[in-house]
């Protein structure tokens, strides 16, 4: 496993990280497409988990809202295109490991990999520091998000169903159509359609993604 980086030790530092096992912080910054032994991918898992958590501690301890109010807030911090919009912010793809082909690709700038580096650098933060630890970062980092509107809207999968529920209608029926791109950069197309109404399409980054924008789509064009 390579040395980490000046660069991205001060990087990693900065943002509130402990930084003793270098081997560790590599991994957590490492796409499989550069061959190496380990990648992010356990971590990643790890990550996940804890952001989950994390999020899911201070959603209740701010938030009187009821279950249904904070599931939908959640899952609005948490999502893959929550977690790569972060990664901008902070600069992620700067230290990202890539693999000619994929960074040739955009990888760097995936909606897919900056989700899954997110995640992974809180996986490899719980490793090595614990929980209380890596909460304090989460908290530091999506504090933004969580006082902002993010997820206090309905989801548009969820004002889809009602609608349809509304109008006496089937309820609606997602299908991927098309997959397309490597797995780092995936294109899915995903048709939604109310029975006697109509049908949308749209492409995104993730076969949720793609339903949640058909959806919204769907409510423009006939909600």
């Amino acid at each position: 496993m390579s040395k980490l980086e000046d660069a991205t030790r001060d990087w990693l530092e900065a943002l509130g990280f402990k930084v003793a096992d270098e081997g560790l912080w590599v991994e957590a910054l490492t796409h499989g497409s550069t061959g190496a032994a380990r990648d992010y991918q356990r971590l990643e898992f790890l990550g996940d988990r804890v952001l989950g958590l994390s999020i899911a501690e201070q959603l209740y301890r701010r938030n009187g809202g009821a279950e249904g109010e904070l599931a939908q807030r959640l899952n609005a911090l948490v999502s893959r295109q929550a977690c790569a919009s972060l990664a901008r912010e902070i600069g992620a793809a700067d230290h990202v490991r890539l693999g000619k082909q994929a960074r040739d690709d955009g990888a760097a700038d995936s909606d897919n990999v900056l989700g899954d580096i997110m995640e992974s650098l809180l996986g490899a933060s719980f490793v090595e520091s614990g929980f209380d630890a890596t909460r304090n970062v989460v908290v530091k980092l999506w504090q933004p998000a969580i006082e902002g509107r993010a997820g206090r809207a309905k989801h548009p999968k969820s004002a889809l169903q009602e609608w349809a529920a509304g109008n006496r209608r089937r309820a609606p029926e997602y299908e991927v159509i098309e997959r397309s791109g490597p797995d780092h950069a995936a294109r899915f197309t995903v048709r939604v359609s109310v029975r006697n109404v109509g049908e949308v399409e749209a492409t995104a980054g993730s076969k949720q993604e793609a339903e949640t924008e058909a959806a919204r789509l769907f409510m423009e064009k006939f909600g």
